[in-house]
């Protein structure tokens, strides 16, 4: 390798951060450090500790290729083990020295050739590269519903879950029916008098093929070679075969569709209630969920489910729109996040002070999802139109990782210089995507994969396998490479 080694921050220690940290490390590149807001790395695993938080990516792939875990406690791992697998992989690559907690990051600017970054204590840190790591499901979403403020009992949201509130006994109301609710609903429901669940729009759910692994799993994946990458590879498969029903077969997505339509028939045999549950759009135009015990659980006596609209918000309950209070002695949020506000509420300006905010004013777009004309050496991770319908974000991740790796190392190869997108393979990358992304079921419905112009600005439109094959090998021929001064 030639040349100086150029300095790194990342922002984030969560699966994105750790992930590029350690490819970067394996390149060669030494001079990181990693940002973090909180005192414990891991992201949405640290901060979303609802009871029944899992994850609906089998863990054999919902994990690093390199760092493989042949002790999944099961198919479909929850929180804590999904915690401890990426703090046990961090301390093997020797990251916890590299990480400084309580560090957030409240605005970056590009300034002679480095990023000056600055967070919320004052501190100034100086790097040749900038990483930004922080995820699209980082800051919890509540919706604008009059008398928000006025509710008498505890209030939050699923991903700042109060473990000092007991819900025993209490009248209990839940809005949103998102991939949270689906999981943390059926965990509260036995302890709680009655849970009200107000209902927007409701999801698709289907079947989740969940097992615990047994001692003689554990067993083979350990010690007969391949065997877990058998495992790995038939998800991987089945998730890149589901991928194909976005746009090229859309009669995927109609087996799909039945999977749902089977087990809410199956669940729910009161009439009344499946029709509430049945959704009216096709599947993967909102987030396809995964639960058997969802649907159970609203099917009992101390449930209701509530699709009048919310106008008000009211000391002892929640107030609908046929003039009904519903009395609640705890209010729980299961809105989601904002997802659509990449990087918000950081204030990053690039070169000659170009706002990020102002560039995506109409909506978040990336070069690959990964750089932005104008923002010299700023890479993002899990940025712009990288989230799945369909596979792991974690297979995502290590692609973007190498190819942030790779653009480091054109840096390294040219000392005192910087690397920019062109304006134009990134303008034509995004115009191609949102071409795609108009046949896809992404924009038959409203859903956070979608800005409030409507512009879908999270998703990719297509399999993990098309997304490793165009960042496999950065083509230096889609930046420029000036001069720092």
């Amino acid at each position: 390798m030639s040349g100086r080694h150029p300095t790194i921050l990342v922002i984030g220690a969560g699966f994105g951060g750790i992930g590029a940290a350690i490819e970067l490390r394996r390149g060669g590149f030494t001079e990181i450090t990693i940002l973090e807001r909180a005192a414990d790395l891991g992201g949405v695993w640290r901060d979303n500790s609802y009871p029944g938080a899992a994850c609906d990516v089998p863990s054999p792939l919902y994990s690093y290729s390199y760092e493989p875990k042949p002790d999944w406690p099961q198919r479909y791992s929850g929180r804590e083990a999904i915690h401890a697998y990426l703090r046990e992989v961090s301390e093997r690559h020797g990251l916890g020295e590299r990480i400084v907690f309580g560090a957030e990051v409240t605005a970056a600017e590009f300034d002679a050739g480095r990023w000056r970054v600055r967070t919320a204590d004052g501190t100034v840190r100086t790097a040749d590269v900038l990483i930004c790591a922080v995820g699209q499901l980082a800051r919890p979403r509540i919706p604008e519903i009059p008398g928000l403020d006025t509710f008498a009992g505890p209030a939050f949201h699923s991903a700042r879950w109060r473990h000092d509130v007991d819900l025993t006994g209490k009248r209990v109301a839940c809005i949103g029916t998102g991939a949270s609710a689906i999981q943390y609903i059926p965990e509260i429901q036995p302890r709680v008098e009655h849970l009200t669940l107000f209902q927007r729009t409701p999801a698709w759910v289907v079947p989740k093929f969940d097992t615990e692994y047994s001692p003689i799993q554990h067993r083979l994946f350990a010690k007969v070679p391949g065997a877990l990458l058998v495992e790995r590879f038939g998800w991987f498969a089945l998730t890149e075969f589901l991928s194909l029903g976005l746009v090229e077969l859309p009669v995927i997505a109609r087996v799909v569709a039945q999977l749902g339509r089977r087990q809410l028939r199956r669940q729910v045999p009161d009439a009344e209630l499946r029709a509430k549950l049945t959704p009216d759009y096709p599947v993967g135009c909102k987030r396809v969920l995964f639960s058997n015990e969802y649907f159970p659980a609203l099917t009992q006596p101390n449930v209701a489910v509530q699709t009048a609209p919310i106008i008000e918000i009211r000391p002892d309950g929640v107030r609908t729109a046929d003039g009904v209070t519903h009395p609640a002695d705890v209010l729980i949020y299961g809105t989601g996040f904002k997802s659509t506000e990449f990087l918000w509420p950081m204030d990053i300006h690039g070169r000659d002070g170009r706002e990020l905010t102002e560039v995506w004013r109409d909506g978040a777009h990336a070069h690959l999802g990964i750089t932005v004309p104008e923002f010299p050496n700023l890479f993002l991770l899990y940025g712009p139109n990288t989230n799945l319908a369909s596979g792991s974000i974690i297979y995502m991740i290590e692609s973007q990782a190498r190819y942030i790796r790779q653009a480091v190392q054109l840096l390294a190869d040219h000392p005192g210089h910087c690397l920019e997108v062109r304006a134009d393979p990134e303008r034509d990358f995004n115009t191609a995507l949102q071409r795609r992304i108009e046949r896809s079921p992404f924009t038959f419905c409203t859903s956070w994969y979608r800005n409030a112009a409507g512009l879908v600005t999270n998703n990719w439109p297509g399999s993990q396998t098309a997304y490793r094959r165009r960042t496999r090998h950065l083509n230096p021929a889609d930046f420029t490479v000036t001069p720092a001064a």
